[in-house]
Formats: C-alpha cells, structure tokens, sequence
C-alpha cells in the first residue's frame, strides 16, 4: 500500500509540473491583461499597474516566490510566469 501511495504522490507532483505555461494570447490572458514579463504592461490600457507588482507576489500565486512558473486559481491548469502580471494582482496580506 505505501509504494501505491507514493506512487500517486509522484503522478500528482509530475502532473504538477505538467502544467502548460499561459500563453498570453489565451482569451482569458487577454481578458485579464496578463504579461509574462511584467514590465512589457500596457499601463494606458492597465493604469493599477504599478512597477515591483508581479505574480510572484500576489496574493493568488500558488508557488513559493522564488519559483520561476507557478499556478494561479484564475487560470486553472495553467502556470503564470513569476515575473508576470495581470489585472488581478493582489497584495499578499
């Protein structure tokens, strides 16, 4: 039964690392103003854009800040880039 368990543990975290990276043209990218690099922001289309907001550190990113790529609960099963941003961000609390 271990080895079974461990064996899912792995298929889960491989399935993790799986994950396809966003692609800025995604409609819902589009929809959200996503960048994968941050300072490539449109700030005349997204004036809440303020320099140092990335999603490393907002509040939905779902890795550890160091992290290069990590999850996002707005774009479900798909990694945001760290150094990105979108219209979303929210200030980790």
């Amino acid at each position: 039964m271990t080895l079974a368990a461990g064996g899912a543990s792995l298929t889960t975290a491989a399935q993790a690392q799986a994950q396809v990276k966003l692609n800025e043209k995604d409609p819902q990218a589009v929809a959200l103003g996503y960048f994968e690099d941050a300072t490539k922001t449109d700030t005349k289309k997204f004036p809440k854009y303020a320099a140092g907001q990335l999603c490393n550190n907002c509040a939905l990113y779902q890795a550890k800040a160091t992290d290069p790529w990590g999850g996002c609960p707005l774009f479900a099963g798909k990694q945001v880039a760290g150094k990105g941003w979108c219209n979303a961000w929210v200030k980790k609390g």
